[in-house]
């Protein structure tokens, strides 16, 4: 293989050979007679030759690491980059160095001693290059766990050996499922008191309903853990080292052998539920060669019909190793998922009309990639961007296909955590950042070379449920306030910022009350503006409780041109009452295809303020049936205000049948404690009118689910705290809309109703 070097625009050639990088010797001036620039220049082309460089799909897993919060997500990581040689030394999420884990670079994260966002980097792990995202566990974050799962292939689900399924963990599984993510799963932190890798398998299978089984099994109970038995290979693997880093491989030990075979009948029973070919074996009472078992396995894992587990513990550096084979043995490469692009037509995405998207890293194929995060840091503004089909060089332009704008891309980077690399290329099934270019939105589509026409599918947002007022303390600072406060909205699909004009405030809304601190810190580190927080606001919405039929007609003459449009249709409430619809089932031309986005947003823009107590109509959906139009006077603004003033008329005609009615937001709470506090707890959710779903008891602590209304949750925190010694935590996250209560409707009536409440 050779490189061919251009000099002086081509009137001069050297051919030189790609090896040269190896046995150039930098103290001489020059090599084979060429000047030593020369060489240089060589060096740098034969680094970047595209030939040989490119790593084929096979040899790249694109994962995630995810759990709920304290299930040592983030020190798994650090072990991992560890192992494969990214990093020099261990740190700790709350070490003593004050350093600080890897991939929690940002000050906030190492003070609190929590994930608040994802946070890339990637390794090389015997041969295969893995791409990592380590996400949040805390679900006021929850969005940076949605994006990073709408561009992977696959995850790694960590559990604790203690705590076993809590409330983000069913959060993160249906993140999982909603984007049909296979998984692994890490039963982690079995060194801890009541560690339980058999109670925590129970668990996957039951709440989450996995096809689960063990592929590594614990030695040894808690303090006494000391290795895993592979049931695949049928061996003992200890770790030994400062950090683990030394495999030792050995027999099974004679005193579990009997729960070795056991284990490994059960996964092979469960993996024979799924697979033909193993079932065919079990079925004949053939035992499965270890080749036959591993591609099963793996077969299984991409159809998410098997899920295999690993056991360890992250912090005393145990079972990390054999988990990263699992990643690379059992987890899809990009090749091996299906994703496809909608058509674009006048603007609008068509869900009916998808392109399959082809995954080989050839850059001859059009381009076509997601940004599903963008970062404004120190180093300045990423774009964060999972290639899909075809390649990007650097210093190429690219479309996205929401604004139809065109940008060149200056620098691509590759990210371990805050640290940037440069790099030439980003290919199908590559996760890399655009630098500098504030390109995208969150969401959006970036293509070129003839895929201009389609775009991906977005992602799940869910509605903020918790608002705040939030006031500047030096009024001199307003406008590092409002430019941090817009840079915040554009990295968080989640934050919403609105400006009261009843009370003269600015409010932010988010998924929780941690989520609203944070930011508020972070616009005093890094903008400095300090701030003040009023009290939290709960998200109240109101609704339709029945269907109500419309037929408006706008006509406005004043002189000349007029205004004139006719809609005719329905609202109807819906199940879920997060969002609002619009749907045109028109047939014909009475109203032209033109208008019906302007009838949509008529419709939208009156959704922002209710009858009862001004809150947001929310669950409704508009069904247009037919309408009229004028020649000459129907134009956009006549059928924006023709559909504002149906919904005004539906309004109307539901006050009089009594047909509005307000909702608010309820919360899925779970409670945790030793198990003396059982009966505090329980006393504790009954009166802030919660309803227990079910409960958990674990050898010495105990786990209640109820659902409980947002409303009431305010001060919780210090309320368990004291009826637990201290001893109690919990986790909340948005579960579902719930008609109000008749002592809080009332309240907010008489607040809505007087001078300052009115808007």
């Amino acid at each position: 293989m050779s490189c061919r070097l251009f000099y002086c625009r081509g009137l001069t050639r050297w051919t030189i050979p790609t090896s040269i990088p190896s046995i150039y010797n930098k103290s001489t001036s020059q090599h084979w007679g060429l000047p030593r620039r020369i060489v240089r220049a060589a060096t740098h082309t034969a680094s970047h030759a595209t030939d040989t460089s490119v790593v084929p799909n096979q040899r790249i897993r694109n994962i995630g690491i995810s759990a709920h919060i304290d299930h040592g997500k983030t020190t798994l990581t650090e072990r991992i980059l560890y192992y494969a040689g990214r990093i020099e030394q261990i740190h700790e999420v709350r070490g003593r160095d004050g350093v600080g884990a890897t991939m929690d670079s940002m000050e906030l994260e190492r003070q609190r001693g929590i994930t608040i966002r994802s946070a890339a980097t990637y390794i090389d792990w015997n041969g295969y290059q893995v791409n990592i995202i380590d996400t949040p566990g805390h679900v006021d974050f929850t969005i940076e766990v949605e994006r990073a799962l709408r561009v992977l292939d696959g995850a790694v689900l960590v559990l604790c050996g203690v705590g076993g399924v809590q409330s983000q963990t069913l959060t993160v599984n249906r993140q999982l499922t909603r984007y049909e993510v296979p998984c692994i799963a890490f039963i982690n932190k079995l060194d801890r008191m009541w560690g339980d890798a058999d109670r925590v398998l129970q668990q996957l299978r039951t709440r989450l309903n996995h096809n689960a089984a063990m592929v590594t099994l614990p030695v040894g109970r808690e303090a006494e853990f000391i290795g895993v038995v592979d049931l695949i290979k049928q061996r003992m693997v200890q770790f030994e080292g400062r950090h683990g880093e030394r495999l030792v491989y050995s027999a099974v030990p004679e005193a579990l052998r009997d729960r070795t075979r056991a284990a490994r009948r059960e996964l092979i029973e469960r993996v024979a539920d799924v697979d033909e070919e193993i079932g065919d074996l079990f079925l004949a009472d053939s035992e499965p060669t270890e080749s036959q078992l591993y591609a099963a396995i793996r077969r299984a894992v991409i159809r998410r019909t098997f899920t295999p587990v690993f056991v360890g513990s992250a912090l005393k550096n145990k079972g990390v190793q054999t988990l990263l084979d699992g990643v690379v043995n059992f987890l899809p490469d990009p090749s091996e998922r299906d994703h496809s692009a909608m058509s674009v037509r006048d603007g609008v995405a068509d869900s009916d009309s998808r392109t399959p998207l082809d995954p080989s890293r050839d850059a001859d194929n059009p381009f076509v990639a997601l940004a599903f995060k963008l970062d404004a840091s120190s180093h300045g503004q990423l774009s964060y961007i999972r290639v899909y089909q075809g390649a990007l060089r650097r210093g190429e332009s690219v479309t996205n296909s929401r604004t139809r704008s065109r940008t060149r891309i200056q620098r691509l980077v590759r990210l371990h955590a805050d640290q940037l690399t440069d790099t030439e290329w980003a290919r199908a099934g590559d996760i890399v950042a655009i630098h500098g270019v504030d390109c995208a939105a969150s969401g959006d589509t970036l293509t070129r070379g003839g895929s201009e026409e389609v775009t991906m599918e977005g992602m799940f947002v869910p509605e903020p449920v918790v608002s705040l007022s939030v006031t500047p303390n030096n009024r001199a600072a307003s406008e590092k306030f409002s430019r941090g406060l817009a840079r915040f909205q554009r990295e968080d699909p989640t934050l919403r910022v609105a400006y009261d004009r009843e009370y003269k405030e600015t409010v932010m809304s988010g998924m929780g009350e941690l989520h609203l601190e944070v930011y508020a810190q972070r616009l005093e580190r890094e903008f400095g503006c300090a701030v003040t927080l009023g009290q939290p606001r709960v998200a109240f919405r109101e609704t339709l409780t029945e269907r109500v039929a419309f037929d408006f007609l706008h006509k406005k003459q004043s002189g000349g041109r007029g205004q004139y449009g006719r809609v005719k249709g329905y609202v109807e409430p819906m199940e879920n009452s997060t969002y609002n619809e619009f749907l045109d089932s028109t047939s014909g031309l009475n109203i032209p295809k033109n208008f019906i986005p302007h009838i949509r947003s008529g419709f939208l823009s009156g959704c922002e303020s209710g009858p009862l107590i001004g809150h947001k109509l929310s669950g409704i959906r508009m069904v247009l049936q037919d309408g009229a139009s004028h020649p000459v006077d129907s134009n956009d603004i006549a059928f924006t205000l023709a559909g504002l003033g149906a919904l005004r008329q539906v309004i109307d005609l539901a006050m009089d049948a009594t047909a509005v009615s307000v909702v608010e937001p309820v919360m899925r709470v779970e409670v945790s404690a030793p198990t003396e506090f059982q009966d505090a707890a329980v006393h504790l959710i009954s009166l802030r009118s919660g309803s227990i779903d079910s409960v958990y008891p674990a050898q010495e602590l105990f786990s209640i689910e109820a659902t409980v209304p947002l409303n009431d949750m305010f001060g919780f925190s210090a309320s368990l705290r004291s009826c637990t010694q201290g001893k109690g935590e919990f986790t909340m996250e948005y579960s579902h809309y719930s008609p109000c209560r008749t002592s809080v409707l009332e309240t907010l009536l008489e607040k809505f109703r007087s001078p300052r409440g009115r808007k």
